[in-house]
């Protein structure tokens, strides 16, 4: 049993509530229920009631001397932000390339130098366990403090069935030991091997018949990722590791026509994605096909940006019917970026993205892309007491105010762990 927890009088109230049996998609991601001078009652890491604050006073005022009540006027109190993708688990920094693609190398060719992930994967081989969990501790320690409560992390930076391993047994411990929760994907087909890249199949038999049955078996991950691109994995590639991934129990996501049309959208929908990410280069009708089998859009404009390259066209995805999610894409060569809120501006300056859209696509939706919306993404009875409280009057300035953070206040299981933008 912990201290009841009594949040009182926000100006903003955002709920996200409703959309808990299914991703909020089209004009749904906009109704996003304010209620000013909400106010929220949490027991034993759950949350209890939410409204406006007469009602809640009204039927906890003989409990008010044994709870903790924080004082939310003047600030908009929001679920916890949820980051559905990244690379979390790695060693090393890439700000060489960076400096390479100014002068005007792309990202594909530092890449099939042997930089880019592979330059990634050479250090994480390298690293300890405790190394990269000291490492990554710090980070997420950063992506809480941006108000970040739950996060998806990858591996992929191994490429043996040794050191991916690692890398989710380390996510794993973070998971035990860190505040925040972190889902585990499984991602060994991140890239080809340099020393295999003259026979991409055989590493491909690899990843299917040693990778996958025995990360299945540790129990280390919940999904199965795979970047289809020209020159990684071709659609037929892609799809053969997801397919061997669903024999196993896990669930198929795809890094999609990130760099080029590559049908990586139409894949999703063919195998039963809980996601497709990126989308920069996704047709018409990939889109079409997702929003048919009702695949999450994770959009990535942090890459974009970091790049230099065009962005996605959210408003083309959502008008469509995808439900769309925003993700920091956190990862030391293409967006190495902890800032949540950051992506969330990128989301409406360079997407076209509403502020409503942005906040259901980093709550309810972000949960949902990664399977956890029963407990998390939403402000409603029953779900875990995960809270972001913005020192802010209203939701607008999260997005009119950009390169900031608002963050003053976040919860986790009812705890208060972030007090006044300052870790506890």
């Amino acid at each position: 049993m912990t201290q009841p927890l009594f949040i009182r009088n926000a100006d903003q109230l955002i709920t996200m509530a409703g959309h808990q049996a299914g991703p909020a998609v089209g004009k749904a991601m906009t109704d996003i229920e304010i209620i000013e001078g909400g106010s929220v009652w949490i027991e034993d890491e759950r949350i209890v009631a939410a409204g406006p604050d007469a009602t809640l006073y009204e039927t906890y005022q003989n409990r008010l001397e044994e709870a903790q009540v924080i004082d939310a006027s003047g600030k908009v109190v929001a679920p916890g932000l949820i980051d559905p993708h990244t690379h979390i688990v790695h060693a090393g920094t890439r700000e060489a390339e960076y400096a390479m693609r100014l002068k005007g190398s792309t990202y594909m060719e530092i890449m099939e130098s042997g930089g880019g992930i592979h330059s990634t994967t050479r250090s994480t081989q390298q690293a300890s366990d405790e190394e990269l969990f000291e490492a990554a501790h710090k980070r997420l320690n950063q992506f809480l403090l941006h108000g970040v409560t739950t996060l998806e992390a990858k591996s992929g930076y191994g490429l043996t069935l040794e050191h991916e391993l690692k890398q989710l047994r380390v996510a794993a411990q973070l998971h035990e030991h860190h505040t925040m929760d972190l889902v585990s994907t499984f991602m060994g087909a991140h890239a080809v091997p340099m020393d295999e890249k003259d026979n991409p199949d055989r590493f491909v038999d690899r990843v299917v018949e040693e990778m996958i049955p025995e990360v299945a078996k540790s129990g280390l991950a919940r999904f199965n990722d795979v970047f289809c691109e020209r020159g990684v994995f071709t659609p037929e590639q892609s799809r053969k590791i997801l397919e061997a991934g669903k024999a196993y129990g896990l669930t198929p996501k795809i890094h999609a026509d990130e760099i080029e049309p590559y049908a990586g959208a139409e894949l999703a929908a063919e195998v039963g994605a809980i996601s497709a990410d990126h989308l920069l280069k996704a047709s018409d009708e990939g889109i079409a096909q997702m929003a048919d089998k009702g695949v999450v859009g994770v959009l990535l404009p942090g890459t974009a940006f970091f790049l230099m390259a065009e962005f996605a066209r959210a408003r083309r995805i959502i008008d469509a019917g995808v439900p769309v999610a925003l993700s920091t894409d956190a990862n030391p060569g293409s967006s190495p970026t902890l800032s949540l809120p950051f992506i969330m501006n990128l989301g409406c300056l360079k997407m076209g993205m509403t502020p409503e859209e942005v906040l259901t696509a980093t709550t309810i939706n972000a949960a949902h892309a990664i399977g956890i919306a029963d407990e998390a993404g939403s402000i409603e009875t029953g779900k875990q007491a995960d809270i972001t409280m913005f020192d802010v009057p209203n939701h607008l300035m999260l997005s009119y105010q950009y390169g900031m953070n608002h963050v003053d206040t976040v919860i986790k299981k009812g705890k208060v762990v972030v007090q006044e933008g300052q870790l506890v």
